[in-house]
Order: structure tokens, then C-alpha cells, then sequence
């Protein structure tokens, strides 16, 4: 049986699928003229360009003008069109399992050490440059805001927001958080190397890795609290273990509130 090729309007569903079928040919033969593509799927030429704008207009795809061998005849020259790297994101990647898989293999090799020491370096590079805060309010409002930026930069689209008891550091994606949901070394070296650019305690009141709609870092407005004495990096490292697991409630119960 023929495939049909009427430009008559289609189900969204039916759309969103040829739309699909129009990228993987794309994707698999690229750069390719519309012809060719509607040659391709049994559909028409006018119907492929529709698709083919729509991908356009998303920054999917992309075109230019296509080599011709032999002379070339009148009208408009055909173009090629290809997908842009957004296009094939369509497709999905395996650099998740890949980094999940390398993870685990620097686990074996080096134990949890070097998964921690690995994290650290991640986000030690993501956060490069940004000078840590001073003793003021407003110089922790200013180093979450470049913090906010440099996430951004990282992929992690962040933003701030005044709270009554301090600025929340929301990150609204993850572009790791399959692999944090299982080394969550990750989301710690994140925590400690806010806490100690913003020269106070934080604390994680949401992950996404743990399967909340966004990353919520809560930083307050007071001083981090006093603890005991303690001399040399050993010290610092109890400190900023105990910072990490000390509740904060009325924190978390006005967030809740807010959200309700």
C-alpha cells in the first residue's frame, strides 16, 4: 500500500511523530534536502518543510546551501539541512551510564577517597575565581550570586532568592543527577565548597538527585554557629561534617510552608 502524502492536518501525536521521523533522517543522513527527506518517509516536500522550520525555529537543525555537482538548473538552489547538537539530544546520550561506569572503576582503583577527591575537583573547577565572602550580609548575598552565575555557566540554570532568614541557592537543573543519585559525593563537595566560599553553614534543603523538582541550598543570615575548639584540618573537617547533619527545622518548615 502507498504511503498517503496529504498535507492534511494530523493528531498532535501524529505530528510530534513525523516531526521525529524528519530529525532521525537528520541525524542519519545529514546534511539532506527536504526532497530527499519527503522521498524518504512518503510524505510531501511541503509537509517535510514545515517540519524542518519548526526545527529550525527550536535551534534543532540547521541548514545551508547544498553542493551541486554538475551545472546547476534554474530556481533557488536546494539546501542541506542537518541537526545541531540540541537536535540530537533528541536522540538521547549514554554519558551517564558512561560517567556512572567510570565512577564506579575509580571507586575500585582508589576507594571512596578518590571519588570524594574527584568531586572536589569538579566543582573546585566550576567555581575557579569566585573570592570568598567576608563577614557581612551583604557579601554573602554577593558571593551566592556569583555562585548562581558560574552554576549557570556549568549547566545547572541557578538562581537566588531573599528568604526571612537568609538567600536560598536554587539550582532548577541537574545535568548530573543520575550519576549523583548514586555518588553522592557529588552533591557534598557541592555543599562544603559553598559553605566555604560563603564563610558560614549551609545546608541542603532539597536535591534533585534525590528526586525534588530543584537543588535548594539554604544559607542564613547569621554566623555559623560556635563550636568547640578544635586545632588543625582534622578539626575543620569534623566541623564541617557536623554542619552538614545538624537539623535546622524552622528553615525547612517555612520552605514547606511556602510550597504548600
Amino acid at each position: 500500500m502507498e504511503t498517503s502524502r496529504s498535507d492534511a492536518a494530523a493528531p498532535p501525536g501524529a505530528e510530534q511523530h513525523t516531526r521525529h521521523a524528519v530529525a532521525r533522517v537528520l541525524l542519519e543522513d545529514g546534511p539532506v534536502t527536504a526532497t530527499d527527506v519527503a522521498d524518504r518517509l512518503g510524505v510531501s516536500p511541503a509537509g517535510v518543510r514545515r517540519h524542518l522550520e519548526a526545527l529550525l525555529a527550536a535551534a534543532e537543525a540547521t541548514s545551508a546551501v547544498a553542493p551541486v555537482r554538475g551545472p546547476r538548473g534554474r530556481g533557488r538552489p536546494a539546501r542541506g539541512w542537518m541537526l545541531t547538537a540540541a537536535g540530537r539530544s533528541r536522540f538521547g546520550h549514554a554519558y551517564d551510564d558512561l560517567a556512572v561506569a567510570a565512577l564506579r572503576q575509580l571507586r575500585e582503583l582508589g576507594g571512596e577517597a578518590a571519588v570524594e577527591e574527584f568531586a572536589r575537583r569538579r566543582v573546585a573547577a566550576v567555581t575557579a575565581g569566585i573570592e570568598p565572602a567576608g563577614p557581612r550580609r551583604a557579601d554573602r548575598q554577593r558571593v551566592s550570586d556569583h555562585l548562581a552565575r558560574a552554576l549557570t555557566g556549568a549547566g545547572y540554570a541557578a538562581s537566588t532568592r531573599q528568604v526571612g532568614t537568609g538567600v536560598q541557592l536554587c539550582q532548577h537543573h541537574c545535568p548530573v543527577a543520575h550519576v549523583a543519585a548514586e555518588f553522592p559525593q557529588l552533591c557534598e563537595a557541592e555543599r562544603t565548597a559553598f559553605a566555604d566560599l560563603l564563610g558560614t553553614h549551609v545546608q541542603r534543603l532539597a536535591t534533585i538527585a534525590n528526586g525534588d523538582p530543584v537543588c535548594t541550598t539554604h544559607v542564613p543570615d547569621g554566623p555559623a554557629p560556635p563550636g568547640p575548639p578544635e586545632a588543625g584540618t582534622a578539626g575543620a573537617t569534623r566541623r564541617s561534617t557536623q554542619r552538614a547533619t545538624t537539623p535546622y527545622h524552622p528553615v525547612r518548615n517555612a520552605l514547606r510552608k511556602e510550597l504548600a
